[in-house]
């Protein structure tokens, strides 16, 4: 049996009665994690891998913004995690399928946060689905220092209009997600 983050849409769809479509209407930001194998690597604080840091970030936010952040895990593949961790450490980083998976909330007032230590598997491509975005996609980069991912995630959100967020440490994404909860 899976783990229901306390907060995350399964719970609260749990305990309003509410069906799950409605609790992720409620949402106000959706986060894409990205979770391909880079992830793994134990280079986060107190020598946790950063998905482990990314996911325990996550437990936390969620438990003080209850019913408000959806979860939606990619690598080769996107995965809707209404319990509220992220899913699937394997794989590649695939941005493009990650922004298709979402496009259906952009316009809705819901905001988009794509969160990545890495580069995509298709840059071009992935700055050009982004292009038809109509909602700001704000980047967390949870990586090491430097190097082309940064880089990357910085034009991505330039080109949307986001705002660009760079972790203290590999696996840390808190800071920027609650300070884009709490911009109106």
């Amino acid at each position: 049996m899976k783990a229901i983050v306390k907060g995350s849409l399964t719970d609260i769809q749990q305990t309003s009665g509410k069906s799950l479509a409605e609790t992720f209407l409620n949402s106000e930001i959706v986060v894409l994690v990205d979770t391909s194998a880079s992830m793994g690597q134990h280079d986060a604080p107190n020598g946790l891998s950063r998905y482990e840091a990314a996911c325990n970030q996550l437990t936390t936010i969620q438990g003080a913004n209850p019913g408000k952040v959806a979860v939606i895990s990619f690598s080769s593949w996107p995965v809707f995690c209404p319990d509220g961790l992220p899913q699937n450490l394997e794989g590649s980083t695939n941005m493009v399928e990650a922004l298709r998976f979402v496009k259906p909330v952009d316009g809705t007032g819901t905001k988009i946060v794509l969160v990545s230590d890495g580069e995509p598997d298709q840059a071009d491509e992935t700055l050009n689905v982004a292009k038809t975005f109509q909602t700001a996609i704000d980047v967390i980069y949870i990586g090491r220092e430097g190097g082309y991912g940064y880089q990357f995630l910085q034009q991505l959100a330039k080109l949307t209009g986001g705002k660009s967020f760079k972790s203290e440490a590999p696996g840390l994404l808190a800071n920027g997600i609650e300070t884009l909860l709490l911009i109106g």
